[in-house]
């Protein structure tokens, strides 16, 4: 198992120019301490692309991904020029990480309709992989028709050369369904709420996904991130990604279809993960936050001491996970050095778990 970190995206306070670079600082930290990779999500505030070129400049062994680039917010196109750009920039350490977002920013942010995700994101990895072959783009498909058949426009092929000879694609995906496409078309998974004790219920979609398409579970690599609290008692821990989770489970997607809600649910979380969304959507945030159960949290996220963690470092590795992301919490209302003091106690907790 490889060790990686996610940074997330820049919102509210974040956004000011000194914590943004702080925020930034991480990457060369986790490059020093011998991460694997650093990940870069987008939703509506900063987008991925941007900082991966600055990371790109900073940095030179450690991985860069993005965790994810939105399929609404890009034509296939413009999403494999950006992938070989950064390829570039980065002498070949990019992975590609995608994602169909949800209705609300999907439709309220890009204007983009949220339908036929499946079918979409396999069209989209077709056209993308495509043109990182650089072949001339020929598609045929219901989504994205290339070149247009009624239009003056010819087949174009990329014009710059990716050092990477096969970028590898990641997906970010939730329910069984985007799970099994996961396994059938993708080189990775970007899971969130993942848990060693629930894992096969996600990982057999994976895996059927992959044998359907003559492949394997070994042949990609599991990739969730997963937050991490460092402190003497784990429960007081756990408090520090409580709105982290109501905010999910309660506020990412309607009522009727929240996929983190969804998942909290097959996890045997029915009445609890009904209860959060329910305050939530009410603007009861701080209720709905305590309601997130204790045992939800422990589940999906990494709290306490170090030896306690690399006791769960161990259970992720048992589970199948090859890369390992964390999303550093900090206990109470920290500061930058309390971050990066974070960012080391989860290097000294892996190697102490011994699973690399």
């Amino acid at each position: 198992m490889r060790l990686g970190l996610n940074l997330g995206y820049w919102s509210g306070a974040d956004t000011t120019p000194a914590v943004a670079q702080a925020k930034l600082d991480l990457a060369t930290e986790a490059e020093r301490l011998g991460y694997s990779a650093v990940w870069v999500a987008e939703a509506y505030g900063s987008d991925a692309a941007t900082v991966l070129g600055y990371l790109a400049a900073r940095t030179t062994t450690i991985d860069l991904g993005a965790a994810v680039f939105q399929i609404p917010a890009r034509t296939p196109a413009m999403t494999a020029m950006t992938a070989a750009t950064l390829d570039i920039l980065s002498n070949g350490r990019f992975r590609l990480g995608l994602g169909v977002s949800g209705p609300v920013v999907s439709e309220g942010w890009h204007g983009v309709r949220f339908d036929a995700p499946l079918a979409r994101t396999r069209e989209y990895v077709e056209i993308v992989r495509q043109a990182l072959r650089r072949e001339k783009l020929h598609h045929q498909g219901k989504h994205y028709p290339l070149p247009l058949p009624d239009g003056p426009g010819k087949p174009l092929h990329l014009q710059v050369y990716p050092p990477s000879e096969h970028l590898p694609v990641y997906l970010a995906s939730i329910g069984p369904r985007n799970l099994e496409l996961t396994g059938a078309i993708a080189d990775g998974w970007l899971g969130i709420f993942f848990s060693p004790e629930h894992a096969d219920d996600q990982l057999r979609h994976v895996r059927a996904g992959a044998e359907g398409a003559q492949r394997s579970l070994a042949d990609i690599d599991i990739a969730p991130s997963v937050p991490l609290v460092v402190g003497d008692d784990w429960r007081e821990c756990a408090d520090a990604v409580r709105d982290n989770a109501a905010l999910y489970l309660g506020g990412m997607g309607s009522r009727e279809k929240n996929f983190y809600n969804a998942q909290a649910r097959r996890m045997g979380f029915e009445r609890e993960a009904d209860q959060v969304q329910q305050l939530y959507l009410e603007r009861k945030y701080d209720d709905a936050a305590q309601a997130v159960p204790l045992e939800f949290l422990d589940a999906t996220s990494l709290l306490g001491p170090i030896d306690r963690i690399a006791d769960r470092l161990q259970a992720y590795a048992e589970a199948g996970v090859g890369t390992l992301n964390i999303q550093p919490f900090a206990a109470h209302q920290g500061s930058h050095d309390e971050t990066v003091a974070t960012l080391r106690a989860a290097a000294e907790a892996f190697n102490k778990a011994g699973v690399a």
